[in-house]
């Protein structure tokens, strides 16, 4: 993949020669600094070796915000939770997430030894990147959001990445993604015989401690 396609990003390395990657996308209107500090948060082994990359989104009109420009992942055109993503913007946003994937792998860390998530918007393009990615990933992680074009995810869905751990928290006082939504997201996808690992938190629409700290546990779990 070529270089000039990576987005700018925020990293953050815990060790000399990280033989692991955490590649985790913000939500609409924030930017990887936004998510940066959760690294100490998370409260990781001291000996574990990760790279974390926070990359920025472009910035774009968003529609259900009146065409404003800001950061985003995809375009949003309603409220409604079957209408709400543009997909052509979704799949752009696959691809970036797709080329920093392929860097990792440039600098030496296995896909297996990389984790992709997101919040909101990015853990929207997060789980929908990574279900379909080609090689098995070591986990995937997606905070306070939905599973975009549920209906195409039996076709499109990767053998590898079938058995691969999936992370999803969601604040039972969420106003903006709503509750409902991630839970029947992350029912969908267990139907579907995906590991999920679920989680709810007295929260709106944002992360707690309790959250990140129980997010720390997953991913030093599956990097183990």
């Amino acid at each position: 993949m070529s270089e000039y396609a990576l987005l700018p990003a925020v990293e953050i390395e815990t060790a000399p020669s990280p033989n692991a990657a955490v590649i985790f996308l913000h939500g609409l209107g924030d930017d990887g600094h936004g998510w940066s500090d959760m690294v100490p948060a998370l409260r990781l082994p001291s000996g574990a070796a990760v790279r974390y990359v926070f990359p920025h989104a472009p910035e774009m009109p968003v529609t259900i915000n009146g065409g404003y420009v800001m950061p985003a992942w995809y375009d949003l055109y309603d409220a409604d939770f079957g209408a709400r993503a543009d997909l052509a913007g979704v799949r752009m946003s696959q691809s970036h997430l797709e080329h920093l994937v392929a860097r990792e792998r440039q600098r030496g860390v296995a896909a297996s030894r990389i984790v992709v998530g997101g919040f909101s918007q990015g853990g929207a393009v997060a789980l929908y990147a990574g279900l379909r990615h080609a090689e098995r990933l070591a986990g995937i992680v997606a905070l306070s959001t939905y599973l975009v074009d549920p209906q195409s995810l039996s076709a499109e869905a990767s053998a590898a990445n079938k058995r691969t751990p999936i992370f999803i928290g969601h604040g039972t006082q969420d106003e903006v993604v709503r509750f409902e939504w991630g839970r029947s997201s992350a029912k969908l996808l267990e139907d579907a015989g995906f590991p999920v690992e679920w989680h709810d938190y007295a929260m709106p629409h944002s992360a707690v401690l309790e959250e990140l700290e129980d997010l720390g546990k997953f991913i030093a779990r599956v990097l183990a």
